[in-house]
């Protein structure tokens, strides 16, 4: 019985250490394309482009990178998301020269590419129903 027990504990434990070292956008899952992190103030990265609603804007990157530029999350696809607004490496070609978005500047611009390939709206980034933004400018 009590065999049983510690056996069941250490699978709980083991459980719970894996939960924690799942990677998550914010803490750069599992990739380094980017590098480390840099923590950037949201509402002035968004503020850089008035094209779009700027809650929108925060809750997407808040939701996608927590305000990491240098967040990067690689995909079940292979395909990886990088930086603030978590820009797709299959838009890179067409937003950054093929390089990887890693500073704000970059990713804001494939950011905004990304936002007006989906009709002016965030349609495009998952986070978009959590934030209430699918059809939103």
């Amino acid at each position: 019985m009590n065999t049983l027990l510690l056996s069941l504990l250490a699978f709980v434990a083991l459980a719970a250490a894996e939960e924690l070292t799942v990677p998550h956008n914010e803490t750069n899952g599992g990739c380094s394309t980017c590098g480390g992190s840099a923590y950037v103030d949201i509402a002035s990265a968004c503020s850089r482009y008035s094209g779009w609603s700027q809650s929108c804007c925060q809750c997407i990157a808040k939701h996608e990178s927590s305000g990491n530029s240098h967040a990067c999350n690689k995909n079940t696809n292979g395909s990886t998301d990088v930086g603030l607004w978590q820009v797709n490496s299959m838009n890179w070609a067409s937003c950054n020269g093929g390089n990887p978005p890693c500073d704000v500047s970059s990713n804001l611009q494939c950011a905004i590419k990304v936002f007006q390939w989906g009709h002016n709206t965030w349609k495009l980034w998952s986070t978009c129903g959590g934030c209430g933004c699918c059809g939103s400018k």
